[in-house]
């Protein structure tokens, strides 16, 4: 996660100095407050990042000198499937879609199914595993 980090904190710095830079020149506020904000946004994921690289053991990506076959091997745990993702974005595109038509009843319904599927997504439970 070094990497990342290092990579989004520079992109942070060049937002920011980006922002200087064109708010020196161009005198429009709104410009400035939008790459102020984008290198706020960048800054949170490279300091996300780094408070998780030094969380976790160095990864091959992290070592300038790893060989290739130092990233073989098992890669984690992962989650099993859930469809619950499939539906929250079926329903929140639903939602979009009602919010830009404006029909009041289908927000209704549309932000109800929302609920229905974040709530599915936070409780799921998966049986067979260890807990």
């Amino acid at each position: 996660m070094k990497v990342e980090s290092k990579i989004f904190n520079f992109i942070t710095i060049f937002f920011f100095l980006s922002a200087v830079v064109y708010g020196v020149w161009s005198r429009e506020p709104v410009g400035t407050v939008a790459l102020i904000l984008v290198g706020g946004l960048s800054l949170i994921i490279g300091s996300y990042f780094s408070f998780v690289a030094r969380r976790i053991e160095d990864r091959p990506e992290d070592n300038p000198d790893a060989e290739i076959s130092d990233g073989a091997g098992e890669l984690g745990f992962f989650s099993p499937g859930s469809y619950w993702p499939v539906g929250l974005a079926a329903s929140a595109a639903f939602t979009g879609i009602a919010l830009a038509f404006f029909h009041v009843w289908m927000i209704v319904i549309a932000v109800g199914i929302v609920l229905i599927m974040v709530a599915g997504l936070v409780f799921e439970y998966h049986t067979g595993q260890n807990h």
